[in-house]
């Protein structure tokens, strides 16, 4: 009887968002649970108009400043559904809708948004028209920002200290978290702050849109915020009052992510020609959305993202958060957790040396990989264009050289720092090194080492040099999606388990789903093994632990410098 009540309606259709830092996706899937649509908008070269480089804004007066201007967000979303429409998308067929966003992004309604905005939407508008003066601060702070250092030890302070953060809310105080973005608003903007009605995520944010009505942060979200009781799902009252007055007001109710949020806005339903009935199930982060769209749902395995931002994560029974990675509710799963590390500098980083060493083509950047030997030859680099989140440290490059002793044993070798390595080393470099500092990391944080296989995600998972690299460091079978889109794609099948909770009037485990999905859908089809591990994991390790030994040395040199600049 249950397994009847989680098939979806034959001709149903299920829209799945992505609001990245770079681009808005749009992933739809059918009942079978098969891809039906794509199409997308990039901002930079699609809405120049807003002056974005890499889909933000890098402030050239305050250092680490980063942000994104929400109107572009608001336009986007009506651009790809224009393409969707141009495209012959049948939107009448459209059960349900979710989406993901760039986690940590944080949107400011100005007062009486809610009421002369969002609820008043003219379907012979245009969305950008209609939200001008919506918002009481024009570009939002995003997930690369980095300017809020005093506002996080603030925080940890009042909190009894880091320790005391990450065991309540899953994460230490880290600048791009909303909390201290909070906090730093309150204090530089006070006149703002007030009057800011309501505060939303990127993905509340885009879901308000849509139903037309604030939308609810989901606890997967949520948790990335360093605000919500992680075990208890419910805003803590000891962190709110370490960020602002009056906070729980403007953050409004929490909310489980495979509710529905409401129907969707008769804005849509009338422009676009959306089914009246048509739910919008709550959005949430992007990477738990990816963690969704790869179906992954076994402790041994570890997702790995190579986006804008490179991340790594696994499910979890055991809740333990530590002072490294995060912890965030799993979104498809209310029993679980996913563990997870992030990188700031990923692709971008990447394409920068790709650029200079490579001449800009990513065959090149292959080919210099493949004529140096692995290992590198003991040479390691640290490559940060932005301010790095894991380690802390500085934008800049670091170039060492571990002399090697008795064969590959690297581990007694001295270190030796250089100014440059010729264009094959640092390809190798930048990326044996990010890999590395990967494997090192998931070891600490209890992640299983080696794991029973990889999958791979994002725009750098199409690239077979990488993936083969990244067998070879892991030590295990490493798989890449067909479709490197895991976030639009969680997403449409969120939307779709959303739609079946609701139906059904309870909670049920989206395998119950899956085991509906036709024998061609996206989660039956799209793995494809793309590497195998190797005989150097051993070797690798040793240089993971020497990495581990400098990126500590880094940190004290940081932490001392800071203190005498202080």
């Amino acid at each position: 009887m249950q397994a009847a009540m989680t098939k979806l309606p034959a001709d149903a259709l299920f829209l799945g968002f992505d609001s990245s830092t770079q681009s808005l996706k749009a992933t739809a899937i059918d009942a079978g649970l098969r891809l039906h649509s794509f199409q997308s908008v990039h901002f930079d070269s699609e809405l120049p108009h807003y002056g974005t480089k890499d889909g933000v804004h890098r402030d050239p007066k305050v250092q680490g400043r980063i942000t994104g201007p929400v109107l572009m967000w608001v336009e986007a979303l009506e651009l790809v559904l224009s393409k969707l429409t141009k495209a012959g998308f049948p939107f009448e067929k459209v059960y349900g809708v979710s989406g993901s966003g760039q986690q940590h992004g944080s949107v400011y309604w100005a007062k009486d948004a809610r009421e002369y905005h969002l609820k008043k939407l003219n379907p012979l508008k245009s969305l950008l028209v209609q939200f001008q003066g919506a918002f009481s601060v024009q570009d939002s702070p995003v997930w690369m920002d980095s300017s809020t250092s005093l506002q996080c030890h603030a925080i940890e302070k009042a909190m009894g200290g880091a320790l005391s953060l990450t065991e309540l809310t899953g994460s230490r105080a880290y600048e791009r978290f909303t909390g201290p973005q909070i906090r730093k608003l309150f204090e530089t903007q006070a006149e703002t702050y007030n009057s800011t009605e309501r505060i939303s995520l990127v993905s509340s944010f885009m879901a308000s849109l849509l139903v037309g009505e604030y939308v609810a942060i989901d606890h997967s979200d949520g948790a990335g915020m360093n605000l919500m009781d992680i075990c208890h799902r419910t805003w803590s009252p000891e962190a709110l009052e370490a960020t602002a007055p009056g906070l729980e007001e403007k953050l409004g109710p929490l909310a489980a992510p495979h509710a529905v949020a409401g129907n969707l806005s008769t804005y849509f339903v009338e422009r676009f020609k959306f089914r009246k009935e048509c739910v919008v199930i709550h959005w949430s982060g992007d990477n738990p959305c990816s963690l969704a769209g790869l179906a992954l749902n076994q402790p041994g395995d570890l997702a790995i993202s190579l986006g804008t931002s490179d991340t790594v994560f696994g499910v979890t029974k055991d809740l333990h958060p530590g002072l490294e990675g995060h912890v965030f509710p799993n979104p498809v799963d209310p029993e679980s957790y996913m563990a997870m590390l992030c990188y700031k500098n990923g692709s971008l980083t990447r394409e920068e040396i790709r650029d200079r060493c490579a001449n800009g083509s990513w065959k090149t950047f292959g080919d210099l990989l493949e004529k140096t030997l692995p290992y590198n030859g003991g040479k390691m680099g640290f490559y940060y264009k932005d301010f790095e989140i894991l380690p802390p440290l500085p934008a800049g490059t670091r170039r060492f050289v571990i002399q090697q002793h008795d064969g590959n044993n690297f581990i007694s070798g001295e270190v030796k720092q250089v100014s440059k390595f010729d264009p094959p080393t640092e390809v190798r470099a930048v990326v044996e090194g990010q890999f590395l500092s990967m494997r090192a990391h998931t070891e600490r944080i209890g992640m299983p080492c080696p794991p029973e296989r990889i999958l791979v995600t994002g725009g750098g998972s199409t690239n077979p040099h990488l993936l083969s690299l990244m067998a070879s460091i892991f030590g295990c079978p490493v798989y890449t999606a067909q479709r490197p889109d895991s976030a639009s794609l969680g997403a449409a099948l969120r939307a779709a388990h959303g739609w079946i909770c609701n139906r059904t009037g309870e909670f049920v485990p989206i395998a119950l789903m899956f085991s509906n999905a036709a024998e061609d859908s996206a989660i039956q089809c799209h793995l494809r093994a793309a590497a195998g591990p190797s005989h150097l994991h051993d070797g690798y390790g040793q240089l993971a632990s020497v990495r581990a030994k400098l990126e500590q040395q880094l940190l004290d040199e940081a932490m001392h410098k800071n203190l005498c600049s202080n």
